[in-house]
């Protein structure tokens, strides 16, 4: 053992929790980023925001056309990882992972959850509108325990920040 090294490591790397949260740009989804943020901080824990490209329906010659929207969409996915990052950053003085997937949102989700076993949580927010809890709460409630690998935190959506700072 080095002198550099504390005793008991072995030089591998710390394996650390990671809540994982869903970004799509709606209000939810910043209070699922706080609640995460908090708890990741408190705990020594690491955020993992994932942002979701969803294909889009294209006939092959429009091929160029949807190859030229992908690309926008990659690059809005960017900026709002990167100014998430940068908020969570200031929130909880921490450095969030940031990840961008192309695909249905359900199956990218579970795809990252099965290669990464260091995600632990799933923080969701849940919609305040009319139109229920949103997609993400309703695939989650929806799934059953063989389907859904890991625990899942769902933050009303209506918390306030005090309340946030309180819970997490």
């Amino acid at each position: 053992m080095s002198e550099s090294e504390p005793s008991g490591q072995t030089g591998a790397p710390e394996k650390r929790r990671k809540f994982l949260v869903i970004v799509d740009g709606t209000p939810e989804s910043e209070i699922a980023i706080h609640f995460a943020s908090l708890r990741a901080a408190h705990t020594g824990g690491v955020v993992t925001l994932l942002a979701v490209i969803e294909p889009g329906e294209a006939s092959q010659q429009w091929l160029g056309v949807k190859n030229i929207m992908q690309e926008e969409a990659r690059d809005e996915a960017e900026e709002l990882l990167h100014r998430l990052a940068a908020h969570v950053n200031e929130y909880a003085g921490i450095m969030p992972e940031l990840i961008i997937r192309e695909g249905r949102r359900a199956e990218q989700v579970m795809q990252l959850i099965g290669e990464d076993k260091d995600v632990a949580i799933l923080v969701l927010a849940a919609g305040t509108g009319k139109e229920g809890p949103g997609p993400l709460v309703t695939m989650v409630a929806s799934a059953s325990e063989k389907a859904f690998p890991i625990p899942v935190t769902v933050v009303p959506g209506t918390l306030t920040e005090e309340a946030i700072r309180s819970l997490a």
